[in-house]
């Protein structure tokens, strides 16, 4: 499948894109996830990770020469970091050897013909495919699912961001597991070999719990973390991710916390994405009194009510 993405509408710009093309020819894999250019408020990249980009560029003050994507899926963050954050380094990997092939062909196909970046990638689990490939980073993003997949589902069969294969030999702390947050913990964990001096991890978390766990997602990774941006969403494939949700609640697991579209709108109204980090746990707490757990949700859902969820990006430097 072929899209073609207007990149000052995908990327927010006031002026044309400097480095990558005006439209971005992209062929999305069959298992790769489907970008939302026909609603950038569900597409991750557009609506959370453009937005974060941008606010580290504008920390750094300055281009930032690597990056690194794990689980790219069709490489529009890739495009993104390289126009927005300046990257000429670059990194990323994705489960299957099919979507990053595409991925790398995204990529190089949709650069200006005077820009060349240098790039490592590989298939396989998180940033294992880069081992020796590229040594560090000055960022490493992430987007990794949080539902397990049932036991006899093949991850082949899934088009879907929001569910991985649960087996791993990893040694997975109580807290991270029972809130299902086992891949975001595990890419932090081997962030730390591919990590420059000053660089930093950036987990994109849908916040489906309570955001100390996020910080302490990061300390017992090793890291000190911080929540850099905060938001909302509406939940995309709802009927897929809140029954995924709902089973493993069921379960014992959890609870996650959801809300009617209506309530987020209201705690997040008149808030920027520069302070939004900083009021995260204000906005929080006052969402507490309208949290759905996931059953509820599911309900509302079927119910004909717009379900959505906040969502974190947490910021994480080796301690």
């Amino acid at each position: 499948m072929n899209i073609q993405v207007d990149t000052v509408n995908y990327l927010n710009l006031t002026v044309p894109p400097e480095r990558i093309a005006g439209t971005l020819n992209i062929e999305v894999s069959s298992h790769a996830y489907l970008p939302r250019t026909d609603d950038l408020s569900s597409d991750w990249v557009a609506y959370i990770a453009v937005p974060a980009f941008k606010l580290i560029r504008k920390q750094y003050g300055r281009a930032i020469p690597s990056f690194c994507s794990i689980g790219t899926g069709s490489g529009l963050d890739v495009l993104a970091a390289i126009e927005l954050l300046g990257a000429e380094n670059i990194g990323f990997t994705d489960l299957q050897q099919e979507v990053v092939e595409t991925a790398a062909r995204n990529i190089k196909n949709n650069l200006q013909k005077k820009e060349k970046v240098s790039a490592a990638y590989g298939a396989g689990d998180l940033l294992s495919p880069l081992s020796g490939q590229q040594p560090c980073y000055d960022i490493i993003y992430e987007n990794l699912p949080n539902v397990p997949l049932d036991a006899d589902s093949v991850i082949a069969d899934k088009r879907n961001s929001g569910h991985f294969l649960e087996k791993r030999r990893e040694p997975i702390p109580a807290l991270i597991h029972h809130h299902m947050l086992d891949l975001h913990y595990l890419a932090l964990l081997q962030a730390k070999n591919f990590l420059t001096d000053t660089g930093s991890v950036y987990s994109t978390l849908g916040a489906r719990v309570d955001l100390d766990i996020f910080r302490s997602l990061g300390l017992l990774a090793g890291y000190t973390s911080q929540i850099f941006t905060y938001t909302w969403k509406v939940q995309a494939e709802a009927e897929d991710v809140l029954s995924g949700y709902a089973r493993q609640e069921a379960a014992g697991l959890g609870p996650f916390h959801f809300y009617l579209a209506n309530d987020l709108r209201t705690a997040f109204s008149g808030t920027n994405v520069e302070e939004s980090g900083k009021k995260a746990l204000e906005i929080e707490k006052t969402l507490a009194p309208h949290q759905l757990s996931a059953t509820e949700a599911w309900t509302a859902w079927k119910n004909g009510e717009e379900i959505g969820h906040t969502v974190a990006v947490l910021q994480s430097t080796p301690e």
